[in-house]
């Protein structure tokens, strides 16, 4: 019976097949030479991954590369289900890695929008309607995230704010970058001028600014539990 895993199942689950848990789902790219060798590649996951592909399945392919990403749609999470399927993915394709320290121009890694907000449930009709945005599966709560009904843009998620805050930016990125590159993502980004904000609660994100204190969060799935 398929189960929702723990963002600790889910890591070490795929991490030897050269996946990477990122945000609830599994991801990992291939390599390619072009365009239709990504659709044969693509075509290949697909036909071992059977019935459960468009309930899990997601293909984004690329004349230099493909990237795959597993999710239940069903519980907006990584399963067993997931798992297994990119055990037959990794199988099936030959190359599949996490692009960090291979000849991939960088590694997966998914792109959120944080807004800061005193009234969360006030602002988050607006951005569902202008966005063209949805819940995800089991969270459509007043302050719950947003998300790409296609998968195509990153997710928006609402922090709380207590008392208004002028002097800085309201809305920052959210770069989740995989557990075991996010020291060298930082470091890149310090050594181009950037600056270390806050790393108190690190390693589940890190607080950078660049040289006019406009803010980023680099973050993994790691101390959240």
């Amino acid at each position: 019976m398929e189960q929702v895993l723990s963002r600790q199942e889910a890591s070490e689950a795929v991490e030897d097949a050269g996946w990477r848990f990122l945000l609830g789902t599994l991801r990992t790219s291939v390599p390619v030479g072009s365009l239709a060798q990504a659709i044969a590649v693509a075509a290949d996951a697909v036909a071992v991954s059977g019935d459960d592909a468009d309930q899990h399945l997601r293909v984004d392919a690329r004349p230099n590369r493909v990237v795959f990403t597993l999710q239940s749609l069903e519980h907006a999470a990584v399963t067993t289900s997931d798992v297994e399927l990119a055990l037959r993915i990794s199988a099936a394709v030959n190359g599949t890695e996490p692009g960090f320290g291979t000849a991939a121009p960088r590694s997966v890694q998914v792109l959120e929008i944080a807004i800061d907000a005193l009234d969360i449930a006030a602002i988050r009709p607006f951005w569902k309607a202008v966005l063209g945005y949805a819940a995800e599966a089991g969270a459509d709560g007043p302050e719950d995230p947003l998300v790409d009904p296609v998968g195509q843009d990153p997710a928006i998620w609402f922090q709380q704010m207590d008392e208004a805050r002028p002097q800085r930016n309201r809305i920052h990125f959210d770069i989740c970058v995989p557990h075991d590159e996010a020291a060298h993502r930082i470091d890149a980004a310090l050594a181009a001028g950037g600056r270390l904000v806050s790393a108190t609660r690190a390693p589940a994100f890190w607080v950078l600014a660049d040289l006019e204190g406009n803010e980023v969060c680099v973050t993994t799935w790691q101390g959240r539990d």
